[in-house]
């Protein structure tokens, strides 16, 4: 099924951002496809012209400074996913990567492509959210801006960057100051292909003393149109003490705070009881990756009946 009429392999972002403006509006950006050509087969998205991002130098690289990671338009789940630095100091981004579909979708789909594509429920998205990191965009006219992640959604499937005329060209995030730790959690009926039921992305940052929560990052998806950040639970834990009940305390706050909707995946009553135990897991596995003596912690919030995937 012949699902454009021209397709082009620019070689440097100038000549992608060229393409686009000299369709104006019939030409449509495409990274790793894994969505988009779905979405052009089913006549959800037209487009006469697709520029492949696959050939523009440097876009499919990790860059790590001193304080920040970037990562380009073509980086792949499968590259975060397995990148070492990453895997060791930033595992909530790397776990969220490695759930993402099947090992075909992981080779083919971009961490960029899930934030474009603005659904809910998508892994990758959560886990950046939850780092606060930001979308680099350039447009036809060569103008750049910088937004927050969780400003790009409209709605379910709705981005507020338009393919036709802008390219998220990289995301940037600042590493966090230790002693910190992260965790992402999912819960799904399949290990492979199937979207979510929920998955929980968790910062949690510790005073000195490893004893006092200074700062903790809760997202969860998909239990609002947007990536939803648990704010009133996030107040409960900050400058409290991290303890069982805490967390308890805080994880409950979630689940009522969430506002899942019922799906063929699973029914929001469930959601919603499963978004206090997934949050109160996600924390103590963030907390022991800061300190072995939350261990026991971890232990303790894990059923070894329900254990998710």
């Amino acid at each position: 099924m012949r699902i454009c009429e021209a397709y082009f392999l620019p070689k440097t972002l100038g000549e992608a951002t060229a393409l686009l403006k000299e369709h104006q509006g019939d030409a449509r950006i495409i990274a790793g496809g894994t969505d988009l050509v779905i979405d052009l087969k089913t006549k959800r998205k037209k487009a006469r012209s697709l520029v492949d991002l696959s050939k523009v130098e440097g876009l499919g690289e990790i860059h790590f400074a001193q304080e920040t990671v970037s990562l380009g338009a073509m980086v792949t789940h499968t590259q975060v996913s397995r990148s070492e630095p990453i895997r060791r100091g930033i595992p909530v981004l790397s776990e969220a990567c490695s759930s993402v579909g099947s090992p075909q979708v992981r080779n083919m789909g971009t961490l960029v492509g899930n934030v474009v594509n603005a659904m809910p429920a998508a892994d990758g998205a959560s886990a950046l959210v939850a780092l606060h990191a930001v979308a680099k965009i350039v447009d036809w006219e060569k103008h750049e801006r910088i937004v927050p992640i969780r400003d790009l959604y409209r709605g379910v499937g709705n981005s507020w960057i338009d393919s036709t005329r802008e390219i998220l060209r990289e995301v940037q995030f600042s590493i966090p100051k230790p002693p910190f730790g992260s965790a992402f959690l999912r819960l799904s009926r399949r290990r492979a292909l199937s979207l979510p039921i929920l998955n929980v992305a968790v910062l949690v940052r510790l005073d000195p003393g490893l004893s006092i929560f200074e700062e903790v990052r809760l997202v969860i998806g998909p239990v609002a149109p947007v990536p939803f950040r648990s704010e009133k639970a996030e107040k409960i834990l900050v400058g409290s003490e991290a303890t069982a009940k805490v967390i308890r305390e805080a994880s409950l706050v979630a689940s009522e705070e969430s506002s899942p909707r019922s799906s063929l995946r699973a029914g929001s009553f469930y959601r919603k009881e499963m978004v206090g135990v997934l949050v109160e897991r996600a924390l103590c596995r963030a907390l022991s990756r800061v300190d072995p003596k939350f261990d026991a912690l971890l232990e303790q919030s894990i059923d070894p009946v329900t254990k998710i995937d």
